[in-house]
């Protein structure tokens, strides 16, 4: 069966932006920048990024393109003969089945609250009520049933109609749309009366702040905003080098990609920080700043139901083009390593991602009792932990010393892929850092969330 192709080089670009582009940047990044001090850890984020996520995101690439595969047959095709690295291809696998059980339930969340608001159920609510609405959401099972089926069956229609027609169509007005309201929600932002203070938060470095909520838990938060941020570890981005030519050079594609990726987390941080010092809410409200601060906010304002039934609608973009990435990775899994059709692919997953969904989204109310990481944990939780602070950096650790080890596919044989075409290239000089410098900064990451966790 021959390969599948984007039709355009715009189309890869927005695709794979749009499996990096996600809650993390538009939900989590902005309430952990609050927490230290704004602008500094951006400073942080941004460092980080460079140093880590953009290596690793070059190598999924590369071995993806090499071995014109998903990982279900991309480690197989490049592996010395005799190694093991094709082993991988089940723990990516799970890991992205793993990231869906619980982001369906979280892009239904976005459906529901993108009709409420365009509705006008927020209108002439309080902070409180608007906690008693989402809370009430939640723990509706038949409503988040719901909303997590049409998300699993939307997203695969889109699967369904092939690379071209479907995932990449329907992802590039996603994107365009989505970079668009973002756009225009700038605008809006940077023109309310705090937005000075808000501006001056976000884009002025205050180091002192960042190490008054402390320095080391910082750099360690920075870290995992940009490793996790791009999506990398579990051939989700993979894929995605497959369906491209050799034009280009990998790395400078990569670097578009993190631009994309960077700008519109950034973007987050410039319409949610001056709203939050115009209207006096505490920039550190954590993870509530998107589904409790922000909706009072717009039920507050003169024209905030439009402004807000906007906001989700980015939301809802933001969220749904990482399911419809992640679904397409999935489904060319078991094409390559079943040689299934596209058609069977898409029936199959219908039903076990939609099953395997419904565990996280009865966590919040038939489930609610169980707590497997402790008091106050959901299966929301556990589902989270699994992926991002076991299969991102573990997955990434394997692309790392396959890469660079003579072992695995070697450094000459990663680097020459990632050079070909035209476009920055892959330094050499480069070589020691990510062979051994940056594995163990992986290693530590990963140390690091069973720590953080478990024992401080």
């Amino acid at each position: 069966m021959k390969r599948e192709k984007f039709s355009s080089r715009l189309g890869f670009l927005l695709l794979s932006a749009g499996c990096a582009i996600g809650l993390g940047n538009v939900w989590r990044f902005p309430y952990v920048t609050g927490k230290y001090g704004g602008a500094a850890f951006v400073c942080l984020y941004l460092l980080f990024l460079v140093l880590l996520g953009l290596p690793i995101l070059v190598m999924e690439f590369a071995v993806g393109r090499a071995a014109q595969k998903s990982v279900a047959k991309a480690f197989d095709t490049l592996e010395p003969k005799g190694t093991k690295w094709h082993l991988n291809k089940y723990f990516s696998l799970a890991g992205n089945y793993l990231l869906m059980m619980f982001y369906t339930t979280v892009a239904g969340w976005m459906i529901v609250y993108c009709i409420k608001m365009i509705s006008g159920e927020f209108s002439g609510t309080d902070a409180v009520q608007v906690k008693v609405i989402f809370d009430q959401m939640k723990s509706d099972a038949p409503l988040m049933i719901a909303a997590m089926g049409t998300v699993v069956a939307g997203c695969l229609l889109v699967c369904s109609m092939g690379l071209q027609k479907g995932v990449e169509k329907v992802t590039k007005v996603m994107m365009i749309c989505l970079l668009g309201i973002m756009a225009a929600l700038v605008v809006y932002a940077v023109t309310l009366p705090g937005a000075a203070e808000g501006l001056s938060f976000y884009l002025k470095p205050d180091f002192a702040k960042l190490l008054q909520e402390g320095g080391f838990e910082a750099v360690f938060d920075a870290m995992g905003q940009a490793f996790f941020t791009l999506s990398i570890g579990m051939g989700s981005i993979a894929i995605f080098g497959s369906y491209i030519g050799k034009s280009h050079s990998l790395t400078g594609e990569a670097v578009r990609v993190t631009v994309l990726d960077t700008g519109v987390a950034l973007a987050a941080g410039l319409i949610i920080f001056p709203a939050c010092f115009t209207f006096g809410i505490r920039p550190d409200s954590g993870p509530d700043l998107i589904f409790v601060t922000l909706p009072n906010v717009f039920a507050s304002i003169p024209g905030g139901r439009v402004w807000g039934s906007l906001f989700f609608i980015f939301l809802l973009f933001a969220a749904l083009s990482t399911v419809i990435a992640v679904f397409e990775n999935i489904i060319s899994w078991w094409m390559d390593a079943r040689g299934w059709s596209r058609k069977k692919a898409v029936f199959v997953n219908l039903f076990a991602l939609f099953f395997l969904s419904l565990p996280c989204v009865l966590g919040f109310n038939v489930l609610k009792g169980i707590a497997p990481l402790g008091p106050g944990s959901n299966i929301m939780d556990l589902e989270d932990f699994l992926v991002s602070n076991n299969i991102l950096p573990l997955g990434s650790l394997v692309f790392l010393l396959f890469c660079t080890r003579r072992y695995g596919w070697g450094w000459d044989n990663f680097r020459q892929e990632a050079n070909t075409g035209s476009g920055l290239k892959f330094p050499g000089w480069a070589r020691l850092y990510v062979s051994y410098i940056l594995p163990l900064v992986v290693l530590g990451i990963f140390i690091q969330g069973y720590l953080s966790k478990f024992f401080l």
